[in-house]
Protein backbone atom coordinates (compact mmCIF):
# COMPACT_ATOMS: atom_id res chain seq x y z
CA UNK A 1 0.00 0.00 0.00
CA UNK A 2 1.05 3.53 -0.87
CA UNK A 3 0.33 5.54 2.05
CA UNK A 4 0.14 9.26 1.64
CA UNK A 5 3.03 11.83 3.01
CA UNK A 6 0.58 13.07 5.77
CA UNK A 7 -0.04 9.25 6.44
CA UNK A 8 3.58 8.69 6.46
CA UNK A 9 4.42 11.27 8.79
CA UNK A 10 1.61 10.23 11.61
CA UNK A 11 2.28 6.88 11.72
CA UNK A 12 6.80 8.49 12.22
CA UNK A 13 5.10 10.65 15.18
CA UNK A 14 3.20 7.74 16.78
CA UNK A 15 6.77 5.16 16.68
CA UNK A 16 8.56 7.87 18.35
CA UNK A 17 5.69 7.47 21.39
CA UNK A 18 5.33 3.93 21.74
CA UNK A 19 7.94 1.21 21.58
CA UNK A 20 8.98 -0.44 18.26
CA UNK A 21 5.60 -2.40 17.41
CA UNK A 22 2.54 -2.35 20.72
CA UNK A 23 2.24 -5.76 21.88
CA UNK A 24 -0.92 -5.96 23.45
CA UNK A 25 -3.98 -3.67 22.29
CA UNK A 26 -5.22 -0.54 24.47
CA UNK A 27 -8.01 -0.98 26.34
CA UNK A 28 -11.60 0.25 25.60
CA UNK A 29 -14.11 1.95 27.75
CA UNK A 30 -17.89 1.61 27.89
CA UNK A 31 -18.63 5.14 27.98
CA UNK A 32 -18.11 6.02 24.44
CA UNK A 33 -19.00 2.73 23.17
CA UNK A 34 -23.16 3.89 24.77
CA UNK A 35 -22.95 7.10 23.51
CA UNK A 36 -22.25 6.15 19.85
CA UNK A 37 -24.70 3.33 20.70
CA UNK A 38 -27.54 5.02 21.65
CA UNK A 39 -26.74 7.93 18.90
CA UNK A 40 -26.55 5.64 15.87
CA UNK A 41 -30.24 3.42 16.97
CA UNK A 42 -31.85 6.93 17.54
CA UNK A 43 -34.80 7.76 15.91
CA UNK A 44 -32.76 10.80 14.70
CA UNK A 45 -31.21 8.55 12.49
CA UNK A 46 -34.40 7.06 10.84
CA UNK A 47 -32.91 3.85 10.66
CA UNK A 48 -29.92 4.23 8.57
CA UNK A 49 -31.43 3.40 5.57
CA UNK A 50 -30.09 2.20 2.02
CA UNK A 51 -30.68 5.29 -0.13
CA UNK A 52 -32.76 6.91 2.19
CA UNK A 53 -31.70 10.22 4.53
CA UNK A 54 -31.10 8.62 7.15
CA UNK A 55 -27.67 6.87 5.37
CA UNK A 56 -26.78 9.97 5.25
CA UNK A 57 -27.08 11.33 8.35
CA UNK A 58 -25.36 8.10 9.43
CA UNK A 59 -22.46 8.38 6.85
CA UNK A 60 -21.58 12.05 8.03
CA UNK A 61 -21.62 10.89 11.18
CA UNK A 62 -19.00 8.06 10.96
CA UNK A 63 -16.88 10.17 8.91
CA UNK A 64 -16.94 13.14 11.02
CA UNK A 65 -15.81 11.28 14.28
CA UNK A 66 -13.27 9.30 12.21
CA UNK A 67 -11.32 12.72 11.90
CA UNK A 68 -12.12 13.65 15.26
CA UNK A 69 -10.56 10.43 16.52
CA UNK A 70 -7.37 10.82 14.59
CA UNK A 71 -7.82 8.16 12.56
CA UNK A 72 -6.20 9.02 8.63
CA UNK A 73 -8.41 9.45 5.59
CA UNK A 74 -8.15 6.89 2.63
CA UNK A 75 -5.65 7.98 -0.46
CA UNK A 76 -8.19 10.55 -1.78
CA UNK A 77 -7.95 12.66 1.23
CA UNK A 78 -11.16 11.41 2.53
CA UNK A 79 -13.11 8.96 4.51
CA UNK A 80 -15.86 8.05 2.26
CA UNK A 81 -15.71 5.16 -0.10
CA UNK A 82 -18.05 5.29 -3.00
CA UNK A 83 -20.51 2.31 -3.50
CA UNK A 84 -22.57 2.72 -6.46
CA UNK A 85 -25.99 0.97 -6.09
CA UNK A 86 -29.00 0.01 -8.13
CA UNK A 87 -32.53 0.15 -6.50
CA UNK A 88 -35.26 -2.24 -8.29
CA UNK A 89 -38.87 -2.03 -7.17
CA UNK A 90 -41.58 -4.36 -9.00
CA UNK A 91 -44.05 -2.26 -10.02
CA UNK A 92 -46.85 -4.59 -11.61
CA UNK A 93 -45.68 -8.34 -13.46
CA UNK A 94 -46.66 -11.41 -14.18
CA UNK A 95 -44.91 -15.07 -14.87
CA UNK A 96 -47.30 -17.22 -16.56
CA UNK A 97 -46.02 -21.17 -17.04
CA UNK A 98 -47.80 -23.05 -20.44
CA UNK A 99 -47.24 -27.02 -19.16
CA UNK A 100 -48.79 -29.79 -21.17
CA UNK A 101 -51.58 -28.01 -22.68
CA UNK A 102 -51.75 -26.16 -19.18
CA UNK A 103 -51.33 -22.86 -18.56
CA UNK A 104 -50.31 -21.93 -14.81
CA UNK A 105 -50.23 -18.02 -13.69
CA UNK A 106 -48.93 -18.38 -9.76
CA UNK A 107 -50.34 -15.76 -7.25
CA UNK A 108 -47.73 -12.83 -7.07
CA UNK A 109 -46.85 -12.47 -3.20
CA UNK A 110 -48.40 -16.30 -1.96
CA UNK A 111 -46.95 -18.77 -4.75
CA UNK A 112 -44.17 -17.02 -6.90
CA UNK A 113 -41.95 -13.88 -5.90
CA UNK A 114 -40.08 -12.59 -8.53
CA UNK A 115 -37.99 -9.21 -9.61
CA UNK A 116 -35.48 -8.12 -12.10
CA UNK A 117 -31.47 -7.49 -11.66
CA UNK A 118 -31.51 -6.07 -14.82
CA UNK A 119 -31.83 -2.39 -14.68
CA UNK A 120 -34.43 -2.34 -17.21
CA UNK A 121 -37.67 -0.83 -16.32
CA UNK A 122 -39.80 -2.79 -18.71
CA UNK A 123 -39.10 -6.72 -19.40
CA UNK A 124 -40.54 -8.61 -21.27
CA UNK A 125 -39.47 -12.50 -23.15
CA UNK A 126 -40.51 -15.78 -23.32
CA UNK A 127 -38.14 -18.56 -21.93
CA UNK A 128 -38.18 -22.25 -21.64
CA UNK A 129 -37.64 -23.95 -17.81
CA UNK A 130 -34.65 -26.20 -17.29
CA UNK A 131 -34.17 -27.89 -14.24
CA UNK A 132 -30.82 -27.61 -12.62
CA UNK A 133 -31.31 -29.49 -8.89
CA UNK A 134 -29.46 -27.47 -6.51
CA UNK A 135 -27.52 -25.38 -9.63
CA UNK A 136 -24.04 -25.62 -7.84
CA UNK A 137 -20.68 -26.36 -9.50
CA UNK A 138 -18.01 -26.90 -7.20
CA UNK A 139 -14.51 -28.37 -8.56
CA UNK A 140 -13.41 -29.07 -4.89
CA UNK A 141 -16.03 -31.49 -4.11
CA UNK A 142 -16.15 -33.55 -7.64
CA UNK A 143 -19.52 -31.80 -7.87
CA UNK A 144 -21.20 -29.68 -11.64
CA UNK A 145 -24.88 -30.09 -11.89
CA UNK A 146 -24.78 -28.26 -15.28
CA UNK A 147 -22.52 -30.90 -17.14
CA UNK A 148 -21.53 -27.91 -19.91
CA UNK A 149 -24.58 -27.57 -21.10
CA UNK A 150 -25.77 -24.30 -22.52
CA UNK A 151 -28.46 -22.47 -20.17
CA UNK A 152 -28.18 -19.11 -21.82
CA UNK A 153 -31.55 -17.85 -22.11
CA UNK A 154 -33.29 -20.02 -20.44
CA UNK A 155 -34.84 -19.58 -17.06
CA UNK A 156 -33.19 -22.15 -14.22
CA UNK A 157 -35.45 -24.46 -11.73
CA UNK A 158 -33.30 -25.13 -8.92
CA UNK A 159 -33.33 -25.89 -4.99
CA UNK A 160 -32.08 -24.25 -2.14
CA UNK A 161 -29.32 -25.84 0.05
CA UNK A 162 -26.81 -28.29 -0.89
CA UNK A 163 -26.29 -31.86 -1.75
CA UNK A 164 -27.51 -33.67 1.29
CA UNK A 165 -24.42 -36.01 2.96
CA UNK A 166 -24.51 -40.04 2.55
CA UNK A 167 -23.85 -42.79 4.83
CA UNK A 168 -20.79 -43.32 1.77
CA UNK A 169 -20.19 -39.64 1.81
CA UNK A 170 -21.45 -38.02 5.31
CA UNK A 171 -19.05 -35.30 5.60
CA UNK A 172 -19.98 -34.10 1.67
CA UNK A 173 -20.04 -30.23 1.57
CA UNK A 174 -19.67 -30.02 5.02
CA UNK A 175 -22.45 -32.68 5.92
CA UNK A 176 -25.49 -31.38 7.58
CA UNK A 177 -23.99 -27.46 7.48
CA UNK A 178 -24.82 -24.89 4.99
CA UNK A 179 -22.06 -23.80 2.44
CA UNK A 180 -21.72 -21.41 0.47
CA UNK A 181 -23.17 -22.91 -2.45
CA UNK A 182 -26.31 -23.18 -0.63
CA UNK A 183 -26.96 -19.85 -0.74
CA UNK A 184 -29.79 -18.26 -2.51
CA UNK A 185 -27.01 -15.29 -3.47
CA UNK A 186 -25.00 -18.05 -5.10
CA UNK A 187 -27.65 -19.44 -7.09
CA UNK A 188 -28.59 -16.01 -8.56
CA UNK A 189 -24.92 -15.16 -9.34
CA UNK A 190 -24.31 -18.67 -10.89
CA UNK A 191 -27.33 -18.41 -13.23
CA UNK A 192 -26.01 -14.98 -14.33
CA UNK A 193 -22.53 -15.63 -15.12
CA UNK A 194 -23.86 -18.47 -17.14
CA UNK A 195 -26.23 -16.04 -19.17
CA UNK A 196 -29.19 -17.59 -18.19
CA UNK A 197 -32.89 -15.72 -18.27
CA UNK A 198 -32.96 -15.82 -14.86
CA UNK A 199 -33.33 -18.44 -12.05
CA UNK A 200 -36.52 -19.30 -9.47
CA UNK A 201 -35.84 -21.16 -6.08
CA UNK A 202 -38.00 -23.31 -4.72
CA UNK A 203 -38.63 -22.56 -1.17
CA UNK A 204 -38.86 -25.08 1.70
CA UNK A 205 -38.08 -24.04 5.41
CA UNK A 206 -36.06 -26.84 6.27
CA UNK A 207 -33.64 -26.02 2.81
CA UNK A 208 -33.78 -21.95 3.21
CA UNK A 209 -33.53 -22.26 6.98
CA UNK A 210 -36.50 -19.71 6.75
CA UNK A 211 -40.47 -19.26 6.08
CA UNK A 212 -41.90 -18.08 2.86
CA UNK A 213 -42.33 -14.89 4.79
CA UNK A 214 -38.97 -13.61 4.56
CA UNK A 215 -38.88 -13.63 0.42
CA UNK A 216 -42.32 -12.80 0.17
CA UNK A 217 -41.32 -9.67 2.47
CA UNK A 218 -37.69 -9.02 0.68
CA UNK A 219 -39.80 -8.96 -2.80
CA UNK A 220 -42.05 -6.52 -1.68
CA UNK A 221 -39.63 -3.71 -1.31
CA UNK A 222 -37.14 -2.04 -3.25
CA UNK A 223 -33.85 -4.31 -3.48
CA UNK A 224 -30.51 -3.39 -3.91
CA UNK A 225 -27.42 -5.06 -5.86
CA UNK A 226 -23.95 -3.32 -6.81
CA UNK A 227 -24.43 -1.10 -10.01
CA UNK A 228 -24.67 -3.29 -13.29
CA UNK A 229 -26.18 -6.00 -15.15
CA UNK A 230 -27.66 -9.15 -13.96
CA UNK A 231 -30.50 -11.56 -14.39
CA UNK A 232 -33.58 -10.45 -16.15
CA UNK A 233 -35.48 -12.75 -13.74
CA UNK A 234 -35.11 -13.98 -9.97
CA UNK A 235 -37.49 -14.94 -7.88
CA UNK A 236 -38.98 -17.91 -5.61
CA UNK A 237 -41.89 -20.60 -6.00
CA UNK A 238 -43.85 -22.06 -3.65
CA UNK A 239 -43.14 -25.57 -3.16
CA UNK A 240 -46.48 -26.67 -4.28
CA UNK A 241 -46.42 -24.31 -7.16
CA UNK A 242 -43.36 -25.71 -8.10
CA UNK A 243 -44.71 -29.59 -7.65
CA UNK A 244 -48.24 -28.60 -9.71
CA UNK A 245 -45.58 -27.11 -12.17
CA UNK A 246 -43.80 -29.88 -12.95
CA UNK A 247 -46.86 -32.61 -12.62
CA UNK A 248 -48.06 -30.16 -15.50
CA UNK A 249 -45.01 -30.72 -17.23
CA UNK A 250 -45.09 -34.41 -16.95
CA UNK A 251 -42.24 -34.58 -14.27
CA UNK A 252 -42.41 -35.81 -10.27
CA UNK A 253 -41.28 -33.19 -8.27
CA UNK A 254 -39.16 -35.57 -5.78
CA UNK A 255 -37.97 -38.02 -8.36
CA UNK A 256 -36.34 -35.20 -10.01
CA UNK A 257 -35.06 -34.01 -6.59
CA UNK A 258 -33.61 -37.73 -5.71
CA UNK A 259 -31.88 -37.30 -9.00
CA UNK A 260 -30.07 -34.49 -8.34
CA UNK A 261 -28.62 -36.03 -5.04
CA UNK A 262 -26.23 -38.21 -7.46
CA UNK A 263 -23.26 -36.66 -9.24
CA UNK A 264 -24.43 -37.82 -12.64
CA UNK A 265 -27.36 -35.68 -12.27
CA UNK A 266 -27.79 -33.54 -15.65
CA UNK A 267 -29.90 -31.07 -16.09
CA UNK A 268 -33.49 -31.67 -17.40
CA UNK A 269 -35.70 -29.99 -19.65
CA UNK A 270 -38.78 -29.06 -18.37
CA UNK A 271 -40.75 -28.90 -21.68
CA UNK A 272 -42.20 -25.65 -20.28
CA UNK A 273 -42.39 -22.41 -21.31
CA UNK A 274 -42.58 -18.92 -19.29
CA UNK A 275 -44.01 -15.83 -20.18
CA UNK A 276 -42.52 -13.19 -18.19
CA UNK A 277 -43.47 -9.58 -17.93
CA UNK A 278 -42.06 -6.81 -15.24
CA UNK A 279 -42.90 -3.02 -15.01
CA UNK A 280 -40.28 -1.64 -12.35
CA UNK A 281 -39.03 1.63 -11.05
CA UNK A 282 -34.96 1.88 -10.97
CA UNK A 283 -32.98 4.17 -9.45
CA UNK A 284 -28.93 4.56 -9.22
CA UNK A 285 -27.73 5.59 -5.73
CA UNK A 286 -24.41 6.44 -4.41
CA UNK A 287 -24.30 4.98 -1.46
CA UNK A 288 -20.68 5.50 1.01
CA UNK A 289 -18.42 3.26 2.85
CA UNK A 290 -16.45 5.02 5.56
CA UNK A 291 -12.92 4.33 5.82
CA UNK A 292 -10.15 5.23 8.39
CA UNK A 293 -6.88 4.29 8.76
CA UNK A 294 -3.87 3.57 12.10
CA UNK A 295 -0.81 2.82 9.92
CA UNK A 296 1.54 0.21 11.07
CA UNK A 297 4.86 1.57 13.10
CA UNK A 298 7.28 -1.26 11.25
CA UNK A 299 8.72 -0.23 8.21
CA UNK A 300 7.91 -3.16 6.37
CA UNK A 301 4.90 -4.94 8.03
CA UNK A 302 2.84 -1.48 7.50
CA UNK A 303 2.21 -2.14 4.15
CA UNK A 304 0.25 -5.07 5.33
CA UNK A 305 -3.12 -4.44 6.71
CA UNK A 306 -5.77 -5.99 9.67
CA UNK A 307 -9.28 -4.78 8.49
CA UNK A 308 -12.44 -4.51 11.37
CA UNK A 309 -15.88 -4.09 10.05
CA UNK A 310 -18.79 -3.12 10.67
CA UNK A 311 -21.53 -2.57 9.00
CA UNK A 312 -23.63 1.01 9.64
CA UNK A 313 -26.95 0.65 7.73
CA UNK A 314 -30.27 -1.22 8.72
CA UNK A 315 -33.74 -0.83 7.25
CA UNK A 316 -34.38 2.80 7.62
CA UNK A 317 -38.02 4.23 7.52
CA UNK A 318 -41.29 2.05 5.88
CA UNK A 319 -43.33 4.30 5.11
CA UNK A 320 -46.57 1.52 4.79
CA UNK A 321 -46.27 1.30 8.23
CA UNK A 322 -47.57 4.85 9.32
CA UNK A 323 -50.51 6.17 10.78
CA UNK A 324 -49.46 6.48 14.04
CA UNK A 325 -47.61 3.18 14.05
CA UNK A 326 -43.49 2.67 14.82
CA UNK A 327 -42.12 2.42 11.31
CA UNK A 328 -38.40 3.42 12.15
CA UNK A 329 -36.04 0.14 12.15
CA UNK A 330 -34.15 1.53 14.28
CA UNK A 331 -31.80 -1.55 14.27
CA UNK A 332 -30.02 -0.98 17.89
CA UNK A 333 -28.67 -4.52 17.84
CA UNK A 334 -28.51 -4.93 14.02
CA UNK A 335 -26.16 -3.22 14.08
CA UNK A 336 -25.46 -0.07 15.97
CA UNK A 337 -23.74 -2.07 18.26
CA UNK A 338 -20.94 -3.13 15.79
CA UNK A 339 -20.92 0.33 14.30
CA UNK A 340 -20.68 1.85 17.92
CA UNK A 341 -17.87 -0.86 18.80
CA UNK A 342 -15.70 -0.39 16.02
CA UNK A 343 -15.67 3.60 16.81
CA UNK A 344 -15.14 2.98 20.02
CA UNK A 345 -12.07 0.59 19.29
CA UNK A 346 -10.64 2.62 16.42
CA UNK A 347 -10.17 5.95 19.05
CA UNK A 348 -7.62 3.89 21.33
CA UNK A 349 -6.00 1.89 18.22
CA UNK A 350 -4.96 5.73 17.36
CA UNK A 351 -3.31 6.25 20.46
CA UNK A 352 -1.40 3.08 20.48
CA UNK A 353 -0.69 1.58 16.64
CA UNK A 354 0.53 -1.95 15.96
CA UNK A 355 3.60 -3.16 13.06
CA UNK A 356 0.72 -3.81 10.76
CA UNK A 357 -1.67 -1.31 9.47
CA UNK A 358 -5.38 -1.43 10.79
CA UNK A 359 -8.06 -0.50 8.64
CA UNK A 360 -11.53 0.54 10.00
CA UNK A 361 -13.93 -0.19 7.96
CA UNK A 362 -17.81 0.75 8.32
CA UNK A 363 -19.67 -1.00 4.79
CA UNK A 364 -22.84 0.25 3.36
CA UNK A 365 -25.96 -2.11 2.27
CA UNK A 366 -25.13 -4.79 4.18
CA UNK A 367 -28.15 -5.73 4.73
CA UNK A 368 -28.85 -5.66 1.13
CA UNK A 369 -26.69 -8.50 0.28
CA UNK A 370 -23.22 -7.19 1.63
CA UNK A 371 -22.58 -4.73 -1.04
CA UNK A 372 -20.39 -2.49 0.78
CA UNK A 373 -18.07 -5.21 1.71
CA UNK A 374 -18.11 -6.36 -1.95
CA UNK A 375 -17.52 -3.04 -2.98
CA UNK A 376 -14.35 -2.63 -0.61
CA UNK A 377 -12.84 -5.87 -1.71
CA UNK A 378 -13.06 -4.68 -5.50
CA UNK A 379 -11.18 -1.92 -4.34
CA UNK A 380 -9.36 -2.22 -1.04
CA UNK A 381 -7.15 0.63 0.66
CA UNK A 382 -4.64 -2.31 1.44
CA UNK A 383 -4.47 -4.74 -1.37
CA UNK A 384 -5.76 -8.32 -0.18
CA UNK A 385 -2.53 -9.82 -1.10
CA UNK A 386 -1.43 -7.66 1.74
CA UNK A 387 -4.42 -7.84 3.85
CA UNK A 388 -3.86 -10.45 6.81
CA UNK A 389 -7.61 -10.76 8.12
CA UNK A 390 -11.05 -8.69 8.47
CA UNK A 391 -12.79 -9.53 11.82
CA UNK A 392 -16.24 -8.14 11.48
CA UNK A 393 -18.47 -7.26 14.26
CA UNK A 394 -22.57 -7.48 13.89
CA UNK A 395 -25.20 -7.96 16.43
CA UNK A 396 -23.50 -7.96 19.57
CA UNK A 397 -24.36 -9.32 23.19
CA UNK A 398 -26.29 -6.71 25.24
CA UNK A 399 -27.20 -9.06 28.38
CA UNK A 400 -23.72 -9.40 30.29
CA UNK A 401 -20.00 -10.46 30.38
CA UNK A 402 -19.59 -14.21 29.88
CA UNK A 403 -16.97 -16.87 30.61
CA UNK A 404 -16.36 -17.81 26.42
CA UNK A 405 -16.33 -15.66 22.93
CA UNK A 406 -18.13 -16.93 19.42
CA UNK A 407 -15.68 -17.13 16.80
CA UNK A 408 -18.38 -18.92 14.17
CA UNK A 409 -16.15 -19.60 11.11
CA UNK A 410 -12.45 -18.85 12.38
CA UNK A 411 -11.44 -22.91 12.48
CA UNK A 412 -11.15 -22.03 8.55
CA UNK A 413 -8.08 -20.50 9.36
CA UNK A 414 -5.15 -19.98 11.04
CA UNK A 415 -7.02 -17.35 13.02
CA UNK A 416 -9.08 -19.99 15.43
CA UNK A 417 -5.47 -20.51 17.17
CA UNK A 418 -4.86 -16.90 17.53
CA UNK A 419 -8.18 -16.68 19.05
CA UNK A 420 -7.82 -19.13 21.47
CA UNK A 421 -4.25 -17.50 22.49
CA UNK A 422 -5.99 -14.24 23.20
CA UNK A 423 -8.93 -15.62 24.72
CA UNK A 424 -6.34 -17.44 27.41
CA UNK A 425 -4.56 -14.44 28.21
CA UNK A 426 -8.44 -12.85 28.53
CA UNK A 427 -9.54 -15.25 31.05
CA UNK A 428 -11.76 -16.90 28.56
CA UNK A 429 -12.72 -19.93 26.59
CA UNK A 430 -13.56 -20.51 22.98
CA UNK A 431 -17.37 -20.91 22.68
CA UNK A 432 -17.57 -24.51 21.28
CA UNK A 433 -18.03 -24.92 17.54
CA UNK A 434 -21.74 -25.24 16.27
CA UNK A 435 -22.30 -26.76 12.77
CA UNK A 436 -23.84 -23.70 10.43
CA UNK A 437 -27.09 -24.97 9.86
CA UNK A 438 -28.56 -21.58 8.45
CA UNK A 439 -25.38 -20.29 6.65
CA UNK A 440 -24.77 -17.64 9.05
CA UNK A 441 -20.97 -17.60 7.57
CA UNK A 442 -22.15 -16.36 4.64
CA UNK A 443 -24.48 -13.59 5.71
CA UNK A 444 -22.30 -10.95 7.33
CA UNK A 445 -19.60 -9.02 5.64
CA UNK A 446 -17.02 -10.82 6.84
CA UNK A 447 -17.75 -13.46 3.77
CA UNK A 448 -16.80 -10.80 0.98
CA UNK A 449 -13.50 -11.10 2.37
CA UNK A 450 -12.95 -14.56 2.82
CA UNK A 451 -15.13 -15.28 -0.63
CA UNK A 452 -11.88 -13.05 -1.93
CA UNK A 453 -9.38 -15.43 -0.56
CA UNK A 454 -8.85 -12.97 2.94
CA UNK A 455 -9.02 -15.22 6.01
CA UNK A 456 -11.86 -13.40 7.95
CA UNK A 457 -14.96 -14.54 10.71
CA UNK A 458 -17.91 -12.50 12.34
CA UNK A 459 -16.81 -12.14 16.22
CA UNK A 460 -19.72 -13.43 18.52
CA UNK A 461 -22.86 -12.55 17.47
CA UNK A 462 -25.74 -12.32 19.47
CA UNK A 463 -28.37 -12.96 16.70
CA UNK A 464 -26.80 -16.21 14.99
CA UNK A 465 -24.96 -17.06 18.84
CA UNK A 466 -28.30 -16.49 20.74
CA UNK A 467 -29.61 -20.09 21.40
CA UNK A 468 -27.84 -20.47 24.70
CA UNK A 469 -23.90 -21.70 23.59
CA UNK A 470 -22.84 -18.47 25.54
CA UNK A 471 -21.40 -19.16 29.24
CA UNK A 472 -22.90 -15.89 31.05
CA UNK A 473 -20.60 -14.89 34.47
CA UNK A 474 -24.02 -14.33 36.25
CA UNK A 475 -27.80 -15.50 35.54
CA UNK A 476 -27.06 -17.92 32.83
CA UNK A 477 -30.99 -18.77 32.59
CA UNK A 478 -32.42 -15.06 32.18
CA UNK A 479 -29.31 -14.26 30.34
CA UNK A 480 -29.79 -17.10 27.73
CA UNK A 481 -33.34 -16.19 27.75
CA UNK A 482 -32.98 -12.46 26.93
CA UNK A 483 -30.70 -13.26 23.67
CA UNK A 484 -32.88 -15.76 22.44
CA UNK A 485 -35.60 -13.09 22.78
CA UNK A 486 -33.85 -11.02 20.56
CA UNK A 487 -34.85 -12.72 17.83
CA UNK A 488 -38.58 -11.35 17.88
CA UNK A 489 -37.01 -8.01 17.25
CA UNK A 490 -34.52 -9.06 14.38
CA UNK A 491 -35.37 -6.93 11.08
CA UNK A 492 -38.19 -5.61 12.96
CA UNK A 493 -39.30 -2.13 14.42
CA UNK A 494 -38.76 -3.20 18.16
CA UNK A 495 -35.29 -3.38 17.41
CA UNK A 496 -34.74 -0.59 19.61
CA UNK A 497 -31.79 0.67 22.30
CA UNK A 498 -32.75 0.45 25.80
CA UNK A 499 -30.55 2.52 28.30
CA UNK A 500 -30.82 -0.38 31.12
CA UNK A 501 -28.65 -3.00 28.59
CA UNK A 502 -25.39 -4.12 30.48
CA UNK A 503 -22.78 -3.11 27.62
CA UNK A 504 -20.15 -5.16 30.13
CA UNK A 505 -20.30 -8.45 27.53
CA UNK A 506 -20.32 -5.73 24.42
CA UNK A 507 -17.41 -4.27 25.50
CA UNK A 508 -15.55 -7.66 26.47
CA UNK A 509 -16.78 -9.00 22.93
CA UNK A 510 -14.82 -5.29 21.62
CA UNK A 511 -11.49 -5.85 23.47
CA UNK A 512 -11.44 -9.40 22.41
CA UNK A 513 -11.80 -8.25 18.69
CA UNK A 514 -9.06 -5.29 19.34
CA UNK A 515 -6.59 -7.45 21.20
CA UNK A 516 -7.14 -10.64 18.10
CA UNK A 517 -6.62 -7.74 15.63
CA UNK A 518 -3.30 -6.64 17.82
CA UNK A 519 -2.18 -10.06 17.96
CA UNK A 520 -2.41 -10.48 14.09
CA UNK A 521 -0.78 -7.03 13.38
CA UNK A 522 2.47 -7.93 15.39
CA UNK A 523 2.57 -11.70 14.24
CA UNK A 524 5.71 -12.06 12.37
CA UNK A 525 3.30 -14.30 9.34
CA UNK A 526 -0.21 -13.45 8.23
CA UNK A 527 -3.08 -15.89 9.02
CA UNK A 528 -3.30 -18.74 6.60
CA UNK A 529 -6.58 -20.84 5.71
CA UNK A 530 -6.50 -24.68 6.10
CA UNK A 531 -5.55 -26.86 4.41
CA UNK A 532 -8.34 -27.75 1.96
CA UNK A 533 -10.67 -24.92 2.71
CA UNK A 534 -12.39 -23.90 -1.10
CA UNK A 535 -11.50 -20.30 0.39
CA UNK A 536 -8.26 -20.88 0.60
CA UNK A 537 -7.15 -21.73 -3.07
CA UNK A 538 -8.17 -18.02 -4.01
CA UNK A 539 -5.72 -16.30 -5.35
CA UNK A 540 -6.16 -12.67 -4.04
Amino acid sequence: MRLRPSVLATATAFSLSVSAFAQEAPLLKEPALRAHLSFLADDLLEGRGTGQRGGELTVRYLETQAAAIGLQPMPNGGYRQPVPIQGTRLVNGSVVFEAGGKRIAPKPGDEIVFGTASGKTEVAFDAPLVFVGYGVSAPEENWDDYKGQDVKGKILVMMVDDPQPTAEEPNRFAGKAYTWYGRWVYKFEEAARRGAAGALLIHTTPSASYAWSVPANSFSHERFRLAGPGNPIEGWLQEDTARALFAAAGVDLDTLRAQAERRDFKPVELKTAARVQMTSTVRQVEQFNVVGIVPGTDPKLKEQAVVYSAHWDHFGIDEKLGGGRDHVFNGAIDNATGTAALLAMAAEAVRKPARRTQVFLWPAAEEQGLLGSAAYVANPVVPLAKTAADLNLDSLNFVGRTKDIGVPGAGRSSLYDTAAGVARKMGLKLAPSIADMSGAYFRADHFSFAKAGVPAFNVGSAVFSGDGHFEFEHGQAQASAKMVGYKKDYHQVTDEYRPEWDLSGMLQQAQFTLNLGYAVANAPAMPTWKKGDPFGSVKR
